[in-house]
């Protein structure tokens, strides 16, 4: 069963603060950390990990961070056969500032990200079409995320769009084609335009897609858990109560997972729950990738 992550990827550099400089400020930071990110390569990352065969299309740049973008890819078993090199055009980074409570903000430059086209599809096209599930995000151009809609309608392959970073120039309609659509509260307030500051504000926020043609919406709540949205109602997956240190990366870990097991099973419930101690988990340690755990804790997670 092979999964297609059609996306991004980036260099992380992570800066440990107590707090943030003001305007004209220097100001000491505690730590600094730098490691392989990207929503779509985060995410790639957490299927592969736990156990799914993971093709990867992706673009990076010209410079130093390339060949070790590419590498990372390949020690987690990822195919690389469409992660391809921009000439002349910087990798995408992301730094990235994480204070005392683990909580973090992100900035983000696309770089070579903003090069992969729809063209690139159609080069896949005869890979790309043995895979059961194609997983997006928006830190590539939304024509592609369209055209890779578009292509895994037409081929019968479900699609699961992760609305990230959210943007209200995403047409809620073509999104309303995807088979799953996955954002955190935050990105869900930002494309409803509806509150979502209680869990029944959520619900309501997640059905108005719903009745818009939307399967499936699965929403990421961090420590208040996860909800699933369907025509059929509303499904609610608790939290595993973990020590928090660093949250980068914990959407991406539970789309990941997530993305593994419900191409495994078909069970969307028990996949949200996997993917629920699996993202706990990314949260007890630093980094977004580094920080996804080993199958075998998570099943153990599971058990307690």
């Amino acid at each position: 069963m092979k999964i297609a992550v059609i996306g991004s990827n980036m260099v992380d550099l992570t800066s440990y603060i107590t707090r943030m400089p003001v305007l004209g400020e220097t100001l000491e930071a505690p730590d600094f950390s730098m490691g392989c990110g990207g929503k779509g390569a985060n995410q790639a990352v957490a299927a592969a990990k736990y156990g799914a065969d993971v093709l990867m299309m992706t673009k990076v740049g010209d410079d130093a961070f390339a060949d070790n973008t590419i590498a990372n890819f390949q020690k987690a078993g990822i195919d690389t056969k469409y992660v391809q090199k921009v000439p002349g055009v910087s990798s995408g980074v992301a730094p990235i500032f994480v204070d005392k409570s683990g909580q973090n903000s992100i900035l983000i430059i696309k770089g070579a990200n903003q090069y992969l086209l729809p063209k690139d599809i159609d080069d896949a096209e005869e890979d790309l079409k043995n895979c059961q599930l194609i997983i997006l995000q928006l830190e590539i151009s939304l024509e592609t995320v369209y055209y890779a809609i578009d292509f895994g309608k037409k081929h019968g392959i479900p699609v699961l769009l992760n609305p990230a970073p959210a943007t209200k120039e995403l047409l809620i309609d073509k999104a309303c084609q995807c088979d799953f659509f996955m954002p955190n509260e935050t990105e869900l307030a930002i494309l409803t335009e509806m509150p979502v500051s209680t869990l029944d504000e959520v619900e309501a926020a997640a059905k108005s897609l719903v009745d818009r043609g939307l399967k499936n919406v699965i929403v990421t709540m961090g420590s208040h858990g996860s909800m699933w949205i369907s025509k059929e109602g509303k499904h609610l997956v608790k939290p595993f109560k973990v020590n928090a240190i660093d949250t980068s990366g914990a959407g991406d870990a539970y789309i990941g997972c997530f993305a593994c097991c419900y191409v495994q099973t078909g069970d969307i419930l028990s996949s949200m729950k996997t993917a629920s101690a699996f993202a706990a988990l990314s949260v007890t340690k630093r980094g977004t990738q580094k920080s996804y755990p080993e199958k075998e804790d998570v099943l153990k997670l599971l058990k307690e």
